[in-house]
């Protein structure tokens, strides 16, 4: 059933349809209309078994869902930028106790100074905290990607929080047309949860327990192969979920003529417009292609490596800066190519919200593709130094 939604309930809707047991949250904005839509459906009858929780903060609504998934309940929340790294603490527990908690981060940028515009600061510290995180393009992306985060973390072979991430206001606010997912679709490709262990009366448990030096270096180890086995699980998760509804996502890493000379490496919502401008280029000539990453934890390597191998100038569009050094994607990217040798620039554009012009992009590409601009990393869409306060 197609409508035209915004980027919010098209969240909640597919929410619903994956049936969970406890939802908890706190509203920060942009994603409190989630939120505010769950407890709508919530206050209607519409989420059948299931608790739905106004928490005092952030910190608290992680808590709540940490007790809850221990318990064997499918959970979820919504968040981002301060709210986000409020439940940091929490989440680390998540990840470490192995509960697959799901949660939407409407990527925001991160204070001081205070902003509540889109750029990818927030997710980017987690990215070490044992999260899975995907970034997605559309307002259908989102609503597809939700039933699949619930299906991945779920697994047995993973048992992990499970991120996905959408730009604030560029899509949560956005009306775009959407196939809106049916009931039936969701319960032929996600199953009722069956946690492998869980804490009850009848055969007590410990989660989270204290660990000294001689078995905390094991628990690491877990958590480092459950997320390289979630690199696969995610893939056929992808591959099943295509065969149900129809739509066809690709894998991690989705890949446009990327045996061009200049290949754009994107995420997020940001990819579209970066997508048009590589196509416009394209026919008047230029030798472009671009690469989509959607998967950032597990970080596909191999495919990012495959796609660009050919590539003798990469350009990676930066929505985060890892302060000190560069931009978090880029290293991913440089790493993930060790032993290559392509010219490598990065440019952190659009920080805050800023908007990112259609011809900034293009001036960007054609400046590389001619050679005018040094190789590394980059600020673009902002003011001239000397106006920027330091």
């Amino acid at each position: 059933m197609k409508k035209v939604v915004r980027g919010f309930y098209s969240i909640a809707h597919s929410v619903k349809l994956c049936r969970p047991n406890v939802i908890a949250a706190y509203p920060i904005t942009p994603q409190t209309e989630i939120v505010e839509n769950l407890a709508k459906m919530y206050a209607n009858g519409e989420l059948g078994d299931c608790e739905y929780v106004t928490a005092e903060s952030e910190f608290g609504a992680a808590s709540i869902l940490v007790g809850a998934s221990a318990t064997g309940a499918r959970t979820f929340t919504a968040t981002c930028s301060q709210g986000l790294i409020l439940m940091s603490e929490v989440l680390l527990n998540a990840a470490g106790m192995r509960l697959p908690i799901v949660l939407v981060n409407t990527n925001r940028a991160i204070s001081a100074p205070l902003s509540i515009w889109n750029d990818h600061q927030d997710s980017m510290l987690l990215r070490d905290g044992g999260l899975i995180q995907i970034h997605v393009e559309t307002n259908q992306e989102a609503h597809d990607m939700v039933p699949v985060a619930f299906k991945v973390a779920e697994n047995s072979k993973v048992m992990l929080p499970f991120m996905v991430n959408m730009d604030g206001f560029k899509l949560t606010h956005a009306y775009e047309p959407v196939d809106l997912l049916e009931q039936e679709d969701v319960d032929s490709f996600l199953p009722p949860y069956q946690p492998p262990a869980y804490l009850t009366t009848k055969n007590p448990l410990t989660f989270g327990s204290y660990a000294p030096p001689h078995c905390y270096a094991e628990f690491r180890v877990a958590l480092q192969n459950a997320m390289l086995r979630a690199k696969d699980e995610i893939e056929r998760a992808y591959k099943e979920w295509g065969e149900i509804i129809g739509r066809d996502w690709g894998g991690h890493v989705v890949g446009e003529n990327t045996d061009s000379d200049l290949v754009v490496v994107s995420m997020g919502s940001l990819t579209g417009m970066a997508r048009d401008v590589v196509n416009q280029l394209r026919k008047e000539g230029m030798s472009v292609g671009l690469l989509k990453i959607r998967t950032f934890r597990p970080f596909p390597a191999k495919e990012v490596r495959d796609e660009l191998s050919n590539a003798s100038k990469i350009i990676v569009l930066e929505r985060a800066v890892s302060f000190g050094y560069e931009g978090p994607v880029g290293i991913e990217v440089k790493s993930a190519l060790f032993g290559l040798s392509p010219e490598f620039y990065s440019f952190a554009v659009g920080l805050g919200g800023r908007d990112v012009p259609r011809e900034e992009l293009v001036k960007i590409i054609r400046d590389v593709y001619e050679g005018k601009v040094e190789q590394g990393f980059h600020f673009r869409t902002i003011k001239e130094f000397e106006e920027v306060v330091v």
